[in-house]
């Protein structure tokens, strides 16, 4: 709301002007984080088959029921990621870091659209005038809808193909259309942020498929892999779920073997002070010639 008021009171422009330059400018902000996650997701995808069959292994290790294998697989796991430096969880850094900006400009806005704030009420442009009411056309939401929908579509055709992610591919294309509904009666100062932010994320998106513009925010070239020369997969909310209980088997592996190794530790130290407490009950100190002289 600061970063708002300051656009309008301090420079001058209209709200709708606010909104757009305001989203615009946070936007610009994240885009280096942007640019790294690009590098990050292509350096994954370059390694999916070599990552890929040392998941294998942890899954057929567990299935057997093998400790030492599943253990030494995972080493072998986490040693790659290292060497190579690659992370599947680094691609949730964006969205852990877009959510928050999407949610303060979402509830910033309502609470604006509710108090309302005067000057909103004719800070708006063309049909919508009045930012803190809805679009009494429905054109700013099935705007918004839309060009959602291109930045989910051109965003999975972008990335590399995963026939694991199909079906999760499908409920993004029908996420939006199912949303309209609820989003329609929104308040037109919110569809204005969403159309902006939405089409700034087509012009990234856009940008990225540039050879030049990839060459300058040096993004490696992304690897087209055989999907036959990969080994086969189970289905992807089966995988995270398969995942977390190798994450977590893996961590009681770790723990155990700390703990085996502290009482290891324990034991051989307990040894050797009783070793030493026997070597000094078996040969006591001799005493000193002037005590002997003295006795």
């Amino acid at each position: 709301m600061k970063i708002l008021e300051a656009l309008h009171l301090d420079v001058g422009l209209p709200w709708w002007g606010a909104i757009v330059a305001g989203t615009v400018f946070i936007r610009c902000l994240v885009f280096p984080l942007i640019v790294k996650s690009q590098r990050d997701a292509v350096k994954l995808n370059n390694h999916v088959p070599q990552i890929t069959a040392l998941t294998t292994r942890i899954s057929e290790a567990k299935k057997a029921g093998n400790r030492l294998l599943f253990s030494q697989a995972v080493m072998d796991l986490e040693h790659y990621q290292k060497t190579h430096n690659v992370n599947p969880l680094r691609g949730l850094i964006v969205p852990f870091v877009q959510a928050p900006i999407f949610i303060s400009f979402f509830f910033a806005l309502r609470k604006m659209a509710e108090c309302p704030v005067p000057s909103m009420q004719t800070g708006g442009l063309l049909w919508f005038t009045d930012l803190t009411v809805a679009d009494p056309y429905y054109i700013l939401p099935v705007m918004a809808t839309v060009t959602m929908w291109i930045v989910m579509e051109v965003g999975m055709q972008s990335g590399p193909p995963n026939p694991n992610l199909e079906l999760m591919k499908k409920m993004f294309r029908v996420m939006p259309v199912f949303f309209l509904p609820f989003i329609i009666s929104f308040p037109t100062a919110i569809f204005t942020y969403w159309l902006t932010s939405n089409l700034f994320s087509i012009m990234q998106i856009l940008l990225f498929r540039l050879p030049a513009a990839r060459a300058f925010f040096h993004i490696p070239k992304s690897l087209e892999h055989n999907p036959q020369s990969l080994p086969a997969q189970e289905d992807f909310l089966k995988s995270i779920k398969e995942g977390w209980q190798n994450v977590q088997m893996a961590h009681q592996l770790d723990e155990r073997k700390k703990y085996f190794k502290k009482q290891a530790d324990s034991t051989h130290k307990g040894s050797l002070q009783q070793t030493f407490s026997q070597r000094t009950t078996q040969h006591p100190s001799k005493p000193s010639p002037q005590k002997r002289e003295l006795g």
